[in-house]
């Protein structure tokens, strides 16, 4: 695979080598918004625009901007963070060090700085944020700006007319609301768990940020849940749970070889049973965990039952498995 630049008839002078502070700034705090975001860059409380909600930001006192920008500069798990405030604490300001450093030099030398004089670090990112403005910042808001408005006049009218369980069903498959009602199921691979209270709960959509499904759950914190907007294409995410049946009914040899034999066509209990040389009560208990999985479909032809394999299905496994992980 390779990359093609047409550039016949291009002068050479239109091939320019140039330092950017912008993208230099931006590649030096990466990981505020990279693999994971610090918690105040998803607001509780949206703004129409960029410098409200900025100046939303600089209203939060520097112990919980620093125990948020550590978190993803560290890579810590959120419930992981110290107590303790690491501005305040030697202990505390030790760890949050020491996790920085095996994270790689940038990452130290921000937390460094950051702790050192967390005004200043704070200016200097909302400087870099602001200045992405006119690059591309104001283009790509003004383009999206309809396609979210969209999504949340229909959240909006969902969550009066049917309910919050409706609203929910509609900002993705993997969002839920207990049968009790008293709770919203996130189906994600770590456990976590939140109270809204009196603060509520936000949910935020997100032209940009397919597929995942970011959460604000640190406590103190206004749980905040950023969703990809709806978009024509697949059909809704398969389940963690149904993603681990399938991993683990594939965790078996004898489970391997019946389906390498129905990945040729469909075949009944016996007949998988001679071609193996298993007994058809150990065939039948394998076949009922491939069922439960969702990766075979039974069939009844007169006396016998046919077992044909999803395809589709067992195809698309990495890629949910992918999704699973990612959202």
């Amino acid at each position: 695979m390779t990359l093609r630049i047409d550039i016949s008839g291009l002068p050479s002078e239109r091939v320019r080598f140039a330092a950017s502070p912008l993208a230099e700034r931006l590649g030096q705090a990466e990981f505020l918004w990279r693999a994971s975001q610090a918690d105040f860059l998803i607001p509780a409380r949206p703004r129409p625009t960029l410098a409200e909600e900025l100046d939303d930001v600089d209203r939060i006192d520097d112990e919980r901007y620093v125990t948020a920008a550590l978190v993803t500069t560290c890579g810590s798990n959120r419930a992981q963070v110290p107590g303790a405030s690491p501005l305040t604490d030697t202990t505390a300001r030790e760890q949050a060090l020491e996790v920085a450093q095996a994270r790689g030099a940038r990452q130290e030398a921000f937390a460094r700085r950051l702790l050192a004089d967390p005004a200043a670090v704070r200016v200097w990112v909302r400087r870099t944020l602001e200045e992405c403005a006119e690059p591309f910042f104001d283009d790509a808001w003004t383009g999206i700006a309809v396609q979210l408005a969209t999504d949340l006049r229909l959240k909006n009218e969902l969550l009066r007319r049917h309910g919050i369980g409706a609203a929910l069903a509609s900002v993705s498959g993997a969002v839920t609301l207990a049968p009790d009602g008293d709770c919203i199921i996130v189906d994600k691979v770590q456990d976590k768990a939140t109270a809204a209270r009196d603060a509520g709960v936000t949910f935020i959509p997100s032209v940009f940020g397919r597929p995942h499904l970011v959460a604000v759950h640190t406590p103190e914190w206004h749980p905040v849940l950023q969703y990809p907007v709806a978009e024509p294409g697949p059909a809704e995410p398969v389940s963690l749970e149904t993603v681990t049946l399938r991993l683990e009914a594939l965790a078996h040899p004898v489970r391997l070889r019946l389906l390498r034999t129905l990945a040729r066509g469909s075949h009944t209990t016996g007949e998988l049973a001679h071609v193996w040389d298993l007994s058809t009560p150990e065939v039948s208990r394998h076949l009922a965990v491939l069922r439960r999985a969702g990766l075979l479909t039974a069939r009844r032809q007169g006396r016998y039952i046919r077992y044909t394999l999803n395809l589709p299905d067992l195809a698309e496994l990495g890629t949910d498995l992918l999704a699973v992980v990612l959202r």
